[in-house]
């Protein structure tokens, strides 16, 4: 029956289906304006027909009045499944008759709305193909489903069902499929109230190898209420008035490819939830979730970011990151905060607690005067991978009244609150409490460095490379700094007790801590600017030293003045070659192969002889008795960012004349 509702072919087809499903497997359809109903027979039993009215089919009742066609085919059903074809003005929509009586389903032009009965107890997978230029889709319930996207090009332009193009109101776990092969589109109104051109009220779980292009009008390109999860998929969001992903609870990629590019805020952004109001009032039964944390173990991650003050990858709570490539960019200047009543900065990878790399490989630039690489409050662990940072952006000067992008003033006297510097890596906390001779300091957090491989250079006013606001640790790993202010830097206490290092400032020391220094294994080789600044420098002004107990040291510039010096010799030489390989020996062994500095140092006047400014002293140490070779032919493994030699050969050169160090030499400390 189609085009009418003839009572008589009704119960014609009735009993033909009743007939041919002894025969083979058919099914029932039942067309309702743009929904048609698939009942497999040997599924339909009774179908009560009441007073020639109504129709009920597997428990869906049917007014005869709305049915436009009935009829009997072959059509094989997937349960549990509903597809909707979009076409530009309209949508067809085909459910599967075991969910056809759980199922609320209206449209209006191609726009779709289905809401599930909390009787519900399956999952039901949407399949959503074709295009609309003012279509979306809509599903409201309290069970877990899918939604696959299979070449679908979704545009909202009435914001009608809140504008999204997607809005899933459901906190149930969503699998969001972009089918294998397939390129799927993305664009939701520009006025509507949506929180998300895709919009998943519970957790988002993507899967399978397609692609998803997000643009968002309104917030944010894809918003989870709960977790997010990616495996496999490709998501580029192409722009968004917000962040490109933001989530609640955790964030967790295990593969696949993340693209975010003109966005106005983060690029992807987790919070912590609160468990009893949720932090945007979307749930309230998750205090023992994971919240505000990420994980990312897999994948590509590619962000740029250009907002004032925004954040490439931004976390509420830890971000563990154990492999996969991540390339992040920040361009955006800092901006005065009016409710902290403090300057804010870009970062590529912030944390407002833990962060801990184990491997993979990051790539992070920030442009923006201000700007951070890697920025944490609490604790950073670095335990592999490769990590390249680089900072170009000025320091960022701004007191509520007054903003400076490239600040040249000095800020003894200025509040920490009113600029932000460029640093490659800060982490820890220190807050001070009292005034005047009563200040006390609590530091919270640091660095602990165990592995990997670290490169940073910044080139901003006060730019420092590695900066610790507690302790900072170096237990192994190769870290190369090159940087405005202080290379390496710790507000406590700082260790080496393994590792290759290279820490060159061209403003102030190479490395220095506010509390004590610790040199008790590994390479280090430090070069300072120019006198007063000190290649290795320790807070005597309070009564702290610099300890060398072990490993190696090369120092352009002195030690802090009275440093305890045990373990092995110190010698030193102001009668040294720039731009020159050098080899280091421990008695007859040869332990580093380096090359000296060039003799030009903006800030510092110059190195060496014909520098431009106050010769500096060559400083080494080795657990033995150090000898010196200059200009040989080096070889071996090459490491510090072809600035080293370890394990390494060395043929030719001449020796150098080296005489007894003294720590009483050193610099004043402090600076």
């Amino acid at each position: 029956m189609k085009g009418g509702t003839d009572m008589r072919k009704i119960g014609l087809v009735i009993s033909g289906l009743a007939i041919s499903g002894l025969l083979c497997a058919q099914t029932l359809n039942v067309e309702v304006g743009n929904v048609l109903y698939q009942f497999p027979a040997e599924q339909t039993s009774l179908m009560p027909y009441d007073n020639g009215t109504t129709l009920t089919v597997m428990e869906k009742v049917f007014t005869l009045s709305d049915v436009t066609a009935m009829y009997v085919d072959d059509t094989k059903v997937t349960d549990s499944s509903v597809k909707v074809v979009y076409s530009d003005a309209s949508a067809a929509i085909t459910v599967a008759g075991n969910i056809a009586k759980d199922l609320t389903i209206t449209s209006s032009g191609a726009h779709v709305s289905i809401v599930q009965s909390s009787d519900l107890a399956s999952e039901i997978t949407y399949t959503l193909s074709g295009a609309s230029s003012d279509g979306g889709f809509y599903t409201e319930g309290s069970y877990k489903a899918t939604v696959e996207l299979n070449n679908l090009t979704l545009t909202n332009v009435s914001a009608v069902y809140s504008g999204a193009a997607i809005h899933v109101q459901n906190n149930k776990r969503i699998k969001i499929k972009p089918l294998n092969g397939t390129t799927n589109t993305l664009v939701d109104a520009t006025n509507g109230k949506q929180k998300g051109c895709l919009y998943v009220q519970g957790h988002i779980e993507f899967a399978q190898k397609g692609t998803l292009n997000v643009t968002g009008n309104v917030k944010h390109g894809i918003k989870a209420g709960e977790y997010f999860q990616i495996k496999n998929s490709t998501i580029n969001v192409l722009g968004a008035v917000g962040d490109g992903i933001n989530c609640e609870q955790f964030f967790l990629m295990e593969s696949g490819t993340i693209n975010i590019s003109g966005i106005a805020d983060d690029g992807i952004q987790c919070d912590i939830e609160d468990p009893e109001t949720g932090s945007t009032g979307e749930t309230t039964d998750h205090e023992d979730e994971d919240s505000g944390n990420m994980y990312i173990s897999g994948g590509t991650i590619n962000i740029a970011v250009t907002g004032i003050a925004c954040k490439g990858i931004k976390a509420e709570g830890n971000i563990a990151i154990s492999d996969g490539t991540i390339t992040v960019t920040t361009s955006g200047n800092g901006k005065w905060d009016t409710d902290d009543l403090e300057t804010k900065a870009s970062s590529c990878i912030n944390s407002d607690a833990n962060i801990t790399i184990s491997g993979g490989t990051l790539n992070l630039t920030s442009t923006g005067s201000g700007g951070k690489g890697i920025k944490c409050d609490s604790l950073l662990t670095i335990d592999g991978g490769t990590i390249v940072i680089a900072t170009s952006g000025g320091l960022y000067y701004n007191n509520g009244t007054t903003e400076n992008l490239n600040y040249t003033g000095n800020t003894d006297n200025v509040s920490s609150d009113y600029y932000s510097s460029p640093k490659g890596i800060r982490a820890g906390t220190k807050t001070e409490s009292g005034s005047g001779w009563n200040v006390t300091y609590t530091y919270a957090g640091g660095i602990i460095i165990n592995g990997g491989k670290i490169v940073v250079s910044t080139a901003g006013r006060n730019g420092e490379g590695i900066e610790s606001k507690n302790t900072l640790i170096i237990n192994n790993g190769e870290v190369v700094v090159n940087a405005y202010d202080d290379a390496i830097n710790a507000a406590s206490d700082l260790t080496v007790n393994g590792g290759l290092i290279y820490a060159r400032a061209t403003n102030n020391d190479g490395i220095d801590a506010n509390g004590n220094v610790y040199i008790k294994g590994g390479i280090v080789y430090a070069i300072a600017a120019n006198s007063p600044e000190v290649a290795i420098d320790a807070n005597t002004e309070e009564g702290k030293k610099l300890y060398i107990s072990g490993g190696t040291i090369v120092a352009v510039g002195n030690l802090e003045s009275g440093a305890s010096i045990t373990g092995g010799t110190c010698k030193q030489t102001t009668s040294w070659t720039a731009n020159t390989w050098h080899a280091l020996y421990n008695g007859g062994e040869l332990i580093f192969v380096f090359k000296t500095p060039n003799k030009s140092n903006s800030g510092g006047g110059g190195y060496g002889p014909g520098g431009g400014g106050s010769s500096q002293k060559l400083v080494v140490y080795t657990s033995s008795t150090p000898t010196l070779k200059s200009g040989v032919t080096a070889g071996g493994t090459e490491v510090l960012e072809g600035l080293g030699y370890y394990p390494a050969t060395a043929t030719g050169g001449s020796n150098v004349s080296l005489s007894n160090y003294s720590s009483s030499g050193g610099g004043p400390g402090g600076w």
